[in-house]
């Protein structure tokens, strides 16, 4: 993998941890480039001057990385807005002391976690590259392709929708349906609508819902819309026909008039599930959590075919593949069901909100 810097380190200490980063990663077998050419970059955050990579292509993958000479009460909220104006998929914080400095883990699914080992230790920049390299090298699935050809009778979703709505009012009452951080108010007008032409972001609540129409297509809440206010065929929901792996995009269904709104990006993770497993009626995803569930070993990120494949992979060796309750590492839940009213009675009273971080 190619990988790049971009910007200035804040001071001394930023330095150190750029040029030991950067051994680490070539040792690693990563090969060091313009930030043109790279896949991965490594952007320093000036919080004086905030100068966003403005990447080409939804391949490339950045790494926000923040110096913070002193500890704030919460790692989060000071950290995560930088991360919202580099533009970054992550975001590394290295906060503290020079002498002894922590290093967190930012994500974009309102997560952070610290690394294990000691800051000086060479185990600590292997454990950077190893947590990293994954990520970056991982493939989005966010295109899609719209087809005029949904049967009028579909045009105004019937009962799917209503299993939809009452799901997700549902959901947004046990609380785990979170508001993004409000990406549109701490982007300057234009690098919102740069991230938004690459990406297509949407922004009302995270998480997402499905539901088997026939054997190969189902219904599934759009991207960035209120998943507790599910209500209209092609701009709340989508149909959702196949995966194109030549194009590397998802099909879906509408009428002629529709306005094209982008299916969420959790699409190709259902695709794969509702293919493998007729008897899957129904899927969802939130950002929460629930004690005893087996987790995927790597946070991919949302929209990627590895997280895809690798939440299905937990699915196939589930009990019952029709009911499983998946863990997304530092991330959420991906639960099956027979059907949607399935789905909510079975974790009714089990959910909670709070992501373990590890």
């Amino acid at each position: 993998m190619d990988f790049s810097f971009f910007g200035s380190p804040a001071d001394a200490c930023m330095q150190g941890f750029a040029n030991r980063f950067s051994q680490a990663l070539t040792t690693a077998g990563h090969t060091q480039t313009s930030p043109e050419q790279a896949k991965l970059i490594l952007s320093f955050v000036d919080p004086d001057k905030p100068r966003p990579f403005r990447r080409r292509a939804q391949a490339t993958y950045i790494v926000a990385l923040l110096r913070l000479p002193e500890s704030p009460e919460d790692i989060l909220r000071g950290a995560y807005a930088w991360m919202i104006r580099s533009l970054g998929n992550l975001l590394i914080a290295v906060v503290g002391d020079e002498r002894d400095p922590r290093t967190y883990f930012v994500t974009l699914e309102r997560g952070y976690y610290e690394t294990k080992a000691p800051y000086e230790s060479d185990r600590h920049m292997q454990e950077l590259v190893d947590r990293l390299t994954p990520l970056a090298q991982s493939h989005l699935i966010v295109d899609n392709v719209f087809d005029s050809d949904l049967e009028e009778e579909l045009w105004g979703g019937g009962d799917a929708i209503d299993q939809l709505y009452r799901a997700g009012r549902t959901l947004d009452g046990w609380g785990v349906l979170p508001t993004p951080f409000p990406i549109e108010e701490i982007l300057p007008p234009e690098e919102y609508r740069h991230v938004h032409r690459l990406f297509q972001l949407g922004g009302l609540s995270y998480g997402n819902l499905s539901t088997r129409h026939d054997r190969s297509r189902f219904w599934m809440s759009a991207s960035g819309v209120d998943k507790s206010n599910l209500r209209e065929v092609g701009k709340d929901v989508q149909m959702v026909k196949t995966f194109d792996p030549e194009i590397k995009a998802m099909r879906l269904s509408q009428a002629s008039w529709m306005k094209g709104h982008r299916v969420s990006v959790d699409a190709i993770e259902h695709h794969i599930i509702y293919r493998e497993h007729p008897t899957v009626g129904a899927i969802i995803h939130v950002h929460a959590w629930m004690d005893g569930v087996r987790s995927t070993e790597i946070n991919y990120p949302c929209g990627t075919i590895e997280l895809a494949e690798a939440v299905a992979q937990a699915v196939r060796e589930a009990d019952d593949p029709s009911r499983a309750v998946v863990g997304l590492k530092n991330h959420g839940l991906t639960i099956t069901g027979r059907d949607l009213d399935d789905i909510m009675e079975r974790v009714d009273g089990r959910i909670v909100s709070r992501v373990p971080m590890a």
